[in-house]
């Protein structure tokens, strides 16, 4: 963490991931957890106690065929930046957002897992860890020493790969460059990514990737009418595609509106080398009204008038715990 008094140009960090791209092959699952030190599943494993950062759920558009389409959505932590869930109900402020990158922070050291920021968070992007973490024999070698691996009882997820950010605020110290400047760095699964649906770049700077994408038309947020302002954006050409973001109930399509059918996700559990095997559940609630192109950076989160704007949860298997 920064100190406030310290005068930094903040960044913002934040994706934009073209759904009309992503093949749901699961190699940004396998990445992320390579990348991050995620065990192996373990043998008691299942889809409600599987450890993963990030999960990619199959959705179509409810038809049948020949009319039937399907599309793979990559669902991680959404980073948000106004009245973060997670933030609100943390009993030992182990979540935090970084004032200078924007990202929800974990810190394992202070989690109780007491799991109140599993069921505050509207995108199911959490999972706790159930068992001490073990890798096969030899395998432990292959562990990355920029990640320290997190005990049992605690609860995980995406941190846009933080020890890449550390490593790469390091080579620019090397470099002479002040430490209060935003660095470029890359992601596990934006890097190995086989079809470039994944970008990532700071969203205050007008000028990279996924603030340009964000600004398109065709650009959509998870449940944005929650106001969370989440720093993942996704993209399609596809209308029934971006009707996820209307929140529409699971169901074939009817003169009332689009349904979309929540298929099961890619991989129930901790990803390993090889095939990706189905989960048995399906993700909670849709999402919600695509943002409206602007120009330049994309604008910073505004505090929302009226209520308190903390989401309830959605229904979906995260919210039964124990």
């Amino acid at each position: 963490m920064i100190s406030t008094n310290k005068k930094i140009r903040a960044a913002r960090y934040g994706m934009t991931i073209d759904v009309d791209r992503c093949n749901g092959c699961g190699a940004c699952m396998v990445a992320c957890a390579v990348e991050n030190n995620v065990p192996p599943a373990h043998a008691g494993a299942n889809d409600r106690k599987g450890l993963t950062w990030i999960r990619v759920y199959q959705v179509d558009n409810g038809e049948e065929y020949p009319n039937r389409r399907t599309a793979f959505v990559p669902v991680m932590c959404q980073h948000c930046g106004h009245e973060t869930p997670c933030v609100h109900v943390c009993p030992q402020q182990a979540v935090d957002v970084d004032p200078a990158t924007g990202v929800v922070g974990e810190m394992p050291q202070r989690c109780l897992g007491c799991r109140y920021c599993m069921a505050a968070c509207p995108y199911h992007a959490r999972y706790f860890n159930w068992w001490d973490p073990a890798w096969p024999a030899g395998m432990e070698q292959t562990l990355n020493p920029g990640v320290t691996p997190r005990m049992r009882g605690v609860v995980e997820k995406c941190n846009f790969c933080h020890g890449r950010w550390h490593a790469a605020k390091e080579l620019a110290a090397a470099a002479g460059k002040p430490d209060t400047e935003p660095v470029n760095y890359l992601p596990a699964c934006a890097e190995a990514c086989p079809t470039g649906a994944i970008h990532f770049g700071d969203l205050n700077d007008a000028a990279s990737a996924p603030a340009k994408a964000a600004r398109e038309p065709d650009s959509f947020r998870l449940l944005e009418k929650l106001g969370t302002e989440p720093k993942i954006y996704y993209r399609s050409k596809k209308e029934w595609v971006r009707g996820i973001a209307a929140a529409p109930k699971p169901g074939p399509r009817t003169a009332a509106g689009a349904g979309i059918a929540v298929s099961k996700p890619i991989g129930a559990a901790a990803p390993q080398p090889g095939p990706a095997t189905a989960g048995t559940s399906k993700p909670g609630a849709g999402t919600a009204p695509a943002s409206q192109p602007g120009t330049g950076a994309i604008p910073a989160p505004k505090p929302a008038a009226g209520a308190a704007a903390r989401p309830k949860p959605a229904d979906g298997k995260e919210n039964v715990r124990g």
